[in-house]
């Protein structure tokens, strides 16, 4: 059953259960993070906390249809977003050596400094889905329940 009704706001009820990890030298975040939703059958979850660092961001900017590839050394202030083994969504903060901030769509292509140390929810009684949606044409969230047994 899909928890969204068009264009009103929804709300699921899920338990949490968590996850917590710690990505290596050398580790793109995006690509662990999927690929540990494949690996153990994630549904539904969220990033709780990220601390860490990056030498290289993959970025694409609010309203840009580009991608931006940063070099240098960058701590990771904030990871947020949902994903599932259906796809996922992540923003990013950064700061660089002098402070200033940078935030945007996290995309595949980053590499961990020496750590990221991220904590997750697992929502094991929902699914998300990216469905398309017309209004805005991208592949939008679809939270749907999961039927119990």
């Amino acid at each position: 059953m899909s928890c969204m009704e068009p264009r009103t706001p929804s709300v699921c009820m899920s338990n949490m259960t968590h996850m917590a990890l710690r990505l290596h030298p050398g580790q793109d975040p995006l690509a662990e993070l999927e690929r540990l939703a494949v690996e153990h059958g994630i549904e539904a979850a969220c990033v709780l906390t990220c601390a860490g660092s990056l030498t290289k961001a993959c970025l694409r900017f609010a309203n840009s249809p580009d991608a931006t590839e940063l070099q240098g050394h960058f701590e990771i202030l904030s990871l947020t977003g949902t994903f599932s083994r259906h796809g996922s969504h992540f923003h990013i903060a950064i700061a660089d050596g002098q402070g200033r901030t940078i935030g945007a769509h996290l995309l595949p292509g980053s590499a961990v400094y020496t750590t990221a140390e991220i904590v997750l929810g697992i929502l094991p009684d929902l699914r998300f889905l990216r469905t398309h949606d017309s209004q805005t044409g991208f592949p939008e969230l679809d939270i749907q329940t999961l039927a119990k047994e």
